[in-house]
């Protein structure tokens, strides 16, 4: 049986397209789909013929966040190699050549925060955003905390974290989380006409200007996750990490009018 191919990439020309491949599971990040994914991004840095990324998701959505099936019960390696969430955020945050994200679909969990560390944004009007961290008793990730705010506003962003409610890829475009907000049949083409656009240019230059834009925001970035990581890890398998884990396996709206703050 031939291996599943968890990221499949694509070149045309300069351009190359990064397609999340768990359509069954709505693209869901599991470890594997995360290494997977950061190898991705790590062969197109280092890879002198690619100048621009584009990614999106197979089926019908972007992705369904975290799988959770694996929270609390994450696989064990026999190396030494960091896998899954840290080390793909290490290389997401740090990708060198301009990023494009092509939401095509529903965007939950990382399928939301990742497009903060993406250069350019273009959503599906049929799209949805959700960032479901405190539904699911525990916080915010990917230094969401910090690149949120920056980027829509406080008032929308503790919206957003507080009640994770979904939104739509025309709010997201108002909001500032999208570039553009586009019919789902046009998606891939406008964010090829922009890669094309960016890949016409020297791709030296590109690198050096992406590197001056994130000195200074990678600070904020890098101290927002250190937060974030240590608050998660102290949220993660407590009573409301529990409750709605075991809600989402019982199909059940989860509870937690007895789960008091200490």
């Amino acid at each position: 049986m031939a291996e599943e191919v968890l990221v499949i990439a694509e070149d045309r020309g300069r351009v190359r397209s990064l397609t999340l491949n768990r359509p069954k599971q709505l693209n869901a990040f599991n470890n594997d789909l995360y290494d997977a994914f950061e190898n991705a991004l790590r062969n197109a840095a280092e890879d002198s013929h690619v100048s621009v990324v584009i990614v999106t998701g197979a089926g019908r959505a972007f992705s369904a966040g975290q799988d959770l099936g694996e929270l609390g019960n994450r696989p064990e390696y026999e190396d030494d190699t960091p896998h899954g969430f840290q080390p793909f955020m290490d290389t997401l945050q740090t990708f060198p050549k301009p990023l494009i994200a092509a939401v095509n679909g529903m965007g939950v969990g990382i399928g939301l925060t990742m497009l903060l560390h993406c250069d350019q944004v273009f959503i599906a009007k049929d799209a949805r955003l959700r960032a479901p961290f405190v539904s699911l008793g525990v916080t915010a990730e990917a230094a969401s905390t910090y690149l949120l705010p920056k980027t829509i506003g406080w008032a929308a962003t503790a919206k957003l974290l507080y009640t994770a409610s979904w939104i739509s890829g025309e709010e997201a475009a108002e909001m500032g989380l999208a570039s553009f907000c586009v019919e789902g049949g046009e998606l891939m083409n406008v964010a090829n006409a922009l890669a094309d656009e960016i890949a016409a240019m020297p791709v030296t230059s590109l690198v050096v200007t992406k590197k001056l834009l994130l000195a200074a925001r990678l600070v904020g970035i890098n101290e927002a996750r250190r937060s974030e990581n240590e608050a998660f890890a102290g949220l993660e398998g407590g009573p409301a990490n529990r409750e709605a884990i075991a809600a989402f396996i019982e199909k059940r709206p989860a509870d937690f009018s007895k789960i008091v703050h200490e």
